[in-house]
């Protein structure tokens, strides 16, 4: 019998990559056959709560069994028929009409056969109890969340795609994290203008490595969005950890964030979840909901990192909760007021100085007024000890907005503000959502960060300077070519009517040849 050549022989079977990856294909193209679905703002959020509910039962399933062999009672957060394993595991279960009715409506009758309040019904009535938020955090994911699929046939068979996936395997689920991540990249980018919700990978990575939290800090996003700086500072804390207390402190002191919009409060939660952080504490509400005055020590945290909204107004209420002198319907700059006053005021023995990263739009930088107020409190309380001036494009396509990342800790006042102007690629005018900034483009920066000289791309002010230039601080690299982007704004407007002086003395022309070669 002649031998099988190579080329006959069986196909390697895929990785897990491949296989997680081809199921969460599978998943989506599904999807796109439902009536009820537009693109990708539908889909994830769609396949997310189906992917909630399954890692949150295969996590269930081990912690029973954990309780159970250390003869210790166990209370599920989710009780009989509501769990996955009761309605979603069996393919030929509950399907059609019946799951569609089951899951929208407050009443239905259930895939045991009996009459109760539906699937969506009974999660949001949920609340916990001796200490254990699992249930609050489950109740306030799905008072955010609608189902929009209506074919409960497609339904079924997008449930039995997601039943096959092993949730509590750490390699499958480190893979998971990072489709889970690519997805988000995709809805980033058919969000427009809510592409807010992401903020690019290499960016946070780069802000991460710079501001080095430590096991044992206690790390804050404000405006956390999808978590993109919490499940970074969570993989920059879990190499820190050796014993099995330094991983009960990374789960359960480490890391916290706020997130009032029910579309990123879910994809965060997933996300943090997915990375290996078992009961992720996002506050549900708006972060500037509190009186600044009432903040005290044992609301402040270590380590801030945040890109917060900017562009955006809060309403007169929220305005209320800041010094008189200090007011505005800004975001961004009532974010900043807010990050000062997390920030520890004393280091705790063994500990750098609080610290913070914020990403800005040039606006902050030269700002006046308030905006000039704040500042003023940043130079002469805080150490604002670097701004690194992102390039063009980093934010594409939800913004062409020029961006800075403040880096400031309590170890204050101010005396020089070093600046570090990132740099494009060669040859390159602009990033793309195709050809993002990569991490590896942060490497002179990270070189330099702990061994500072002045360069082509590094110089620093005296805070002294800027305090009496009215605290602009949107300063020129002194060893580069003028670079319109970072122009003060009188200069800028200057030079944009040049430039449209000059197109319409050009359209002039053309017009004045395309008439006499008319005639």
């Amino acid at each position: 019998m002649p031998r099988k050549s190579p080329a006959a022989a069986a196909a390697p079977a895929p990785t897990t990559a491949q296989s997680l990856g081809s199921l969460l294909k599978s998943a989506r193209d599904l999807m796109r056959k439902d009536k009820g679905l537009n693109g990708d703002l539908d889909r994830l959020p769609m396949l997310t709560w189906i992917m909630f509910l399954k890692f949150l039962d295969d996590l269930e399933l081990q912690r029973e069994q954990e309780a159970e062999l250390g003869g210790r009672r166990f209370k599920p957060a989710i009780e009989a028929p509501y769990r996955w394993r009761d309605w979603a595991t069996n393919p030929q279960g509950i399907t059609g009409d019946a799951l569609i009715q089951w899951v929208n409506q407050d009443e239905a009758v259930g895939p045991d056969g009996r009459r109760g309040p539906g699937l969506f019904a009974h999660l949001r009535q949920l609340t916990s109890s001796n200490g254990d938020n699992r249930r609050d955090v489950i109740a306030t994911v799905f008072k955010g969340v609608q189902n929009r699929m209506v074919s409960g046939y497609l339904l079924r068979d997008v449930v039995n795609k997601i039943a096959a996936i092993p949730f509590t395997a750490s390699d499958e689920l480190h893979t998971l994290g990072a489709l889970y991540e690519s997805m988000l990249r995709e809805m980033r980018d058919a969000a427009g203008d809510s592409g807010e919700f992401y903020t690019p990978r290499a960016v946070v990575r780069f802000i991460v490595r710079a501001t080095d939290p430590r096991l044992g800090e206690r790390v804050l996003d404000p405006a956390a969005g999808t978590a993109g700086f919490l499940v970074e500072a969570f993989e920059h804390l879990k190499r820190q950890c050796q014993t099995v207390q330094q991983h009960r402190t990374l789960q359960e002191a480490s890391l916290f964030g706020c997130e009032p919009k029910p579309l990123p409060y879910l994809l965060g939660q997933m996300n943090l979840l997915l990375h290996g952080l078992d009961a992720p504490q996002i506050d549900p509400g708006n972060a500037l909901r509190f009186k600044l005055t009432e903040l005290g020590e044992r609301d402040r945290v270590d380590v801030i990192l945040t890109n917060p909204p900017f562009g955006g107004e809060e309403e007169k209420g929220i305005q209320g909760n800041f010094p008189e002198d200090k007011q505005t319907a800004e975001t961004a700059l009532l974010f900043l007021q807010l990050i000062m006053r997390k920030l520890r005021k004393t280091p705790r023995a063994g500990f750098p100085p609080a610290r913070a990263a914020v990403v800005v739009p040039n606006g902050t930088l030269f700002g006046d007024g308030v905006c000039a107020r704040i500042k003023q409190e940043l130079l002469t309380e805080f150490n604002l000890h670097t701004i690194v001036r992102l390039p063009n494009g980093v934010f594409a396509p939800y913004t062409s907005i020029p961006t800075n990342v403040l880096f400031f800790d309590r170890a204050g006042p101010t005396q020089d503000v070093w600046y570090y102007e990132q740099p494009l690629p060669e040859g390159r005018k602009n990033y793309t959502k195709t050809a993002p900034i990569q991490f590896d483009e942060f490497a002179g920066c990270l070189a330099w960060w702990n061994d500072r000289k002045p360069n082509d791309r590094a110089w620093k002010v005296p805070a002294r300077e800027l305090l009496a230039a009215g605290c602009n601080l949107d300063r020129k690299n002194p060893s580069a070519k003028e670079d319109v982007t970072h122009l003060p704004p009188e200069q800028l407007a200057a030079s944009i009517l040049q430039k449209e002086q000059r197109i319409a003395e050009i359209v002039g022309n053309i017009k004045k040849l395309l008439a006499q070669s008319g005639k």
